[in-house]
């Protein structure tokens, strides 16, 4: 670490809290969906710009990548915040309440956007680092399949901007506004999709003997598909296999061909993620064959897990304790929802932590969601010293 006086501090983004608050009301007022985000986009280059980075914009659709070298360290630091917004309706008349109909920051990424832009500022004003700062604004997080992470490493985002490590954190509804939290590992789920259809013979609900009912072979194989993580995965190992849809037959007196269900699929480690799949793909295909039907399964992939490499998670909670005190900085449990920030990690080392947004704040993706914006200079803050501090 460098020296505590040669290290941002949360104190150090008191004057600038107005402003923050202000750039984050402005977000808020103006959101933009996943592939949409053009305005957010421009606005973010505008001030980058005004500050010095070199910014290059339009990486895998509206992403933004800006870049600031000090001094002539060889060392490279990546530190990523998402812009996009979710299809949701405010349901609280906020004075900096969306102007679009539909369309709100229900997850935060107004607040994740102005923290890292809020560190920029800082940083840019400072220079007290020594190598390679890369500030990735990411777009289409909330996109599933065709996220925005994927597409900025496709658009080359690794050869054109190379980095060391990366770093990323979302915000944590129902932990103190100003908490941080870490985890070594997997700290958020892949989140796999299995479309299971089977194929057995029609004819008359009366003459049931002569058919090969696939809704009751569907219904054998849920069944089965319960004792996967039970009896498959280690205990110690968190793992869900959720059916969520079932379908078959239009009417009661018809046994049909088909039946199908889709479940999704979710792990906190890789080679758990690898098991589920095998056991699901066996089982399925296995009953179905003794009930004389065929199961079809198409398994799709969406995002990895979270997973925090040891030594630079280690590194930002050193940082983190060392801005807010150990006490304020606690183990994150493993959390089942997923981020596409975890492609990055595919790729580089690096750690996504999570920050208090309050005991009482509402769930994410929830119409009365807001971000907490007493959390805004902790989070600048936190930016700005992991840069100095690993940009040593």
């Amino acid at each position: 670490m460098l020296n505590d006086n040669a290290s941002a501090r949360v104190s150090d983004f008191d004057a600038m809290k107005d402003d923050l608050v202000a750039t984050r009301h402005y977000l808020h007022q103006h959101p933009e969906l996943s592939h949409q985000e053009a305005n957010t986009a421009r606005y973010v280059a505008e001030k980058l710009e005004s500050w010095g980075y070199d910014v290059t914009r339009n990486v895998g659709g509206h992403g933004v990548v800006a870049r600031l070298t000090v001094g002539d360290g060889r060392k490279s630091v990546a530190i990523r915040a998402d812009m996009d917004a979710l299809p949701i309706t405010e349901a609280i008349d906020r004075p900096y309440k969306s102007q679009t109909p539909g369309v709100m920051h229900a997850c935060g990424h107004d607040g994740h956007t102005t923290m890292l832009l809020g560190a920029a500022q800082y940083l840019a004003r400072t220079r007290r680092f020594n190598g390679t700062l890369t500030l990735i604004f990411q777009p289409a997080e909330e996109a599933g399949t065709t996220s925005g992470a994927m597409a900025m490493i496709r658009d080359g985002l690794f050869e054109r901007f190379p980095f060391d490590a990366i770093f990323g954190l979302h915000n944590h509804p129902g932990a103190p506004e100003g908490q941080i939290l870490t985890r070594n590992g997997g700290i958020m789920a892949a989140a796999d999709t299995a479309t299971v259809t089977v194929k057995g013979k029609g004819g008359h609900a009366s003459r049931p003997h002569l058919t090969v009912d696939p809704i009751m072979v569907a219904c054998q194989i849920v069944v089965a598909l319960q004792a996967v993580v039970s009896r498959s995965i280690d205990p110690t190992k968190a793992a869900v296999i959720t059916v969520g849809t079932i379908s078959g037959g239009t009417v009661s007196n018809v046994i049909p061909d088909t039946a199908t269900f889709v479940m999704t699929v979710r792990s906190f480690e890789p080679e758990v993620r690898l098991r589920l799949e095998e056991r699901i793909l066996r089982v399925a295909t296995d009953v179905a064959h003794a009930f004389e039907a065929e199961a079809v399964v198409e398994y799709e992939h969406g995002h990895p897990v979270v997973f925090n490499s040891t030594p630079e998670n280690e590194f930002a909670t050193g940082v983190a304790r060392d801005l807010i005190g150990a006490e304020n900085v606690k183990e994150c449990p493993p959390i089942p929802g997923s981020e596409d920030f975890a492609h990055y990690l595919e790729h580089r080392p690096g750690a996504f932590l999570r920050l208090g947004n309050g005991v009482e704040s509402a769930v994410l993706h929830n119409p009365k969601y807001d971000f907490a914006d007493e959390s805004l200079t902790v989070g600048a803050a936190l930016w700005a010293r992991l840069a100095e501090s690993y940009l040593r």
